[in-house]
């Protein structure tokens, strides 16, 4: 220590300093570091396919700890939201253990993040979690255009002002205004969400009169382009760097897309985009160089970067601090709840009736007692392999934490619904040598698919053919519900469905059935208060034992057409010859 100390005094005597702490006059370099849609990859572990895995938060501690070495307070950690669903170990901290401190706020003040912000799958955790999660963190979680209904202000701090060697940045915090698309209004109870470009001019011009920054930051959970759901910009970040002048850097998340790109503004400034996409493989890496004389401004250059963080081995420390959670989430996972006679996957069900999303239709008819069941594969190639069935298995078998719904939709309602869904999943077919799926021309952020496949919605409870050589309106053709009763278009049927989907996500209620998304609501005549796993679960373990097997209440026709070319269509999406003839 007293060594140490000599050494600290002779550095001060001779005036030395290194360019990580120069004086307020002078260049000062800034290292402005974030994460976004960790999805619950705080381990280089994943708890699902209980393997080890690259990236995640234990890494990007290792490299923030090489970076504050050479830049020591002159860097600012920040998170961008998405961080509360994904692996076990978040569900775990979100429902189970909710007594504890949450492992996520842990992790970030232990990691000393300076500033985050919610992304909508926070906010699916519902108010009980986020509200603890956002009270435990030990800086502040903005979200200017998240307002409380009843104050009209913002639920979250909407800025945060950080001094770093005599720097003064500013990081506004928004999130995408689409939440009500998606989520069902009891997670978001009490709140509404304003456009970002409008709330991004309002606060720029706050910050700027008030604060006079010399660095102003976006944090935006929202991807750059603008798509509209419901007349509301989903990925409004992009827009808000173009049109509303004054942002140096704007760190954006949410399409789970690496970018690194600088557009002109409508000012003639120059402003850099940077996203580092998912699961803490990747952070933005930026570099903001700021020259001062007498106090004040007189140039700054930005330059960003992506930095691999999946190079970089777990940091000891870390891993030993959170060693108890690591062992809490493995018990969690490794409990036994039931078994399984054969392995399912969702490869198959892209091609056909599958005994995997059978599976979930069925669960979902017994669970609710609906008439009909609408389900999507929510992973690409989720597997459950043949043999004893683990919590583990569980977010396989159903990625998200969305509610179970059962709605009333007529004959004809469900026939719409299921036109739009096929029309986004199959290509209309002029010959035997056509694709049966519809597949993109350049890679869209689907692979192969020109479309989300977690669109892809069959259904259960009634038996119909899809004809792919006709286009939209004339491929489904319903012959009779599965009990062997009529099938009536004017009828009104109870349709189980899942929360995603019943708040008009995916727009195959309100684009493709044709309801007004205000009606949606008034069609909802039950609601579970978990979610759809948590059900699942509990179903698991009463049955025992499962023998998934594909209900076949659905086909793809002209079948000498189809079948030969949903073979081909297997070996490019999966590289393998389909299994089953």
């Amino acid at each position: 220590m007293m060594k140490l100390f000599t050494s600290l005094m002779l550095v001060l005597a001779l005036g030395v300093t290194s360019p990580a702490y120069a004086s307020q006059d002078g260049e000062v370099t800034l290292k402005l570091i974030e994460t976004s849609d960790v999805h619950g990859c705080y381990f280089s572990y994943d708890f699902i396919s209980m393997k080890l895995r690259k990236g995640g938060l234990a890494c990007v501690s290792s490299f923030v700890k090489e970076q504050r070495e050479q830049y020591g307070d002159g860097v600012v950690l920040m998170d961008n939201g998405d961080i509360l669903q994904g692996q076990p170990i978040a569900y775990y901290y979100n429902y189970i253990d909710t007594t504890s401190v949450h492992v996520t706020s842990a992790m970030l003040n232990y990691m000393k993040y300076d500033v985050g912000t919610m992304g909508n799958h926070d906010v699916e955790t519902g108010h009980a979690v986020y509200d603890r999660w956002v009270k435990q963190c030990a800086f502040p979680v903005l979200g200017a255009n998240i307002v409380d209904n009843k104050t009209g202000e913002p639920y979250l701090t909407p800025y945060k002002i950080i001094e770093r060697k005599g720097v003064k940045i500013a990081v506004l915090g928004m999130i995408t205004p689409a939440i009500p698309s998606w989520l069902p209004e009891q997670l978001w109870n009490g709140l509404h969400f304003e456009d970002m470009e409008d709330c991004a001019r309002k606060w720029v011009k706050i910050i700027k009169e008030k604060e006079n920054p010399d660095v102003l930051i976006g944090l935006f959970h929202a991807g750059p382009e603008g798509n509209k759901l419901d007349n509301v910009v989903e990925n409004g970040s992009g827009d808000v760097a173009k049109n509303v002048p004054g942002f140096d850097v704007v760190f954006m998340g949410h399409d789970h897309v690496r970018r690194c790109e600088k557009i002109v503004n409508v000012a003639g400034d120059s402003v850099l985009l940077v996203d580092p996409a998912n699961a803490a493989r990747y952070v933005s890496d930026v570099t903001v160089k700021v020259t001062k004389a007498g106090g004040k401004l007189v140039r700054k250059s930005v330059e960003g970067a992506l930095a691999d963080v999946s190079r970089y081995a777990a940091d000891e420390d870390f891993m030993r601090e959170f060693a108890g959670q690591y062992q809490a989430t493995v018990d969690f996972v490794s409990r036994k709840i039931g078994r399984i006679e054969e392995t399912i996957t969702t490869k198959d069900a892209y091609l056909g009736p599958s005994a995997f999303i059978d599976l979930l239709h069925q669960l979902q008819l017994d669970i609710t007692g609906a008439d009909i069941s609408f389900c999507a594969p929510l992973s690409f190639s989720a597997e459950i392999k043949k043999g004893d069935i683990y919590m583990s298995d569980m977010f396989n078998l159903y990625k998200y934490e969305n509610l179970l719904y059962t709605m009333k939709l007529t004959g004809k309602e469900i026939k719409d619904f299921l036109e739009m869904s096929y029309d986004l999943w199959t290509n209309q077919m002029k010959s035997p040598d056509d694709h049966l799926m519809l597949f993109n021309e350049e890679d869209k952020g689907f692979g192969r698919f020109k479309n989300p496949s977690f669109n892809f919605d069959s259904a259960a409870g009634i038996i119909y053919t899809v004809d792919v050589t006709k286009p939209q309106g004339e491929k489904i053709k319903i012959e009779r519900m599965a009990n062997g009763e009529p099938f009536d278009m004017n009828k009104t049927y109870q349709v189980a469905v899942n929360s995603y989907r019943g708040n008009g996500g995916g727009d195959l209620l309100t684009k493709g059935a044709g309801i007004p998304k205000a009606e949606l609501a008034k069609r909802i005549v039950y609601s579970t208060d978990k979610d759809l796993r948590f059900y699942l679960m509990k179903r698991i373990e009463e049955v025992k034992v499962l023998d998934p097997k594909p209900l076949n209440q659905w086909k793809f026709i002209p079948e000498d057409w189809t079948v030969p070319a949903s073979k081909r269509d297997y070996d490019i999406l999966f590289g393998e010859k389909k299994a089953v003839e």
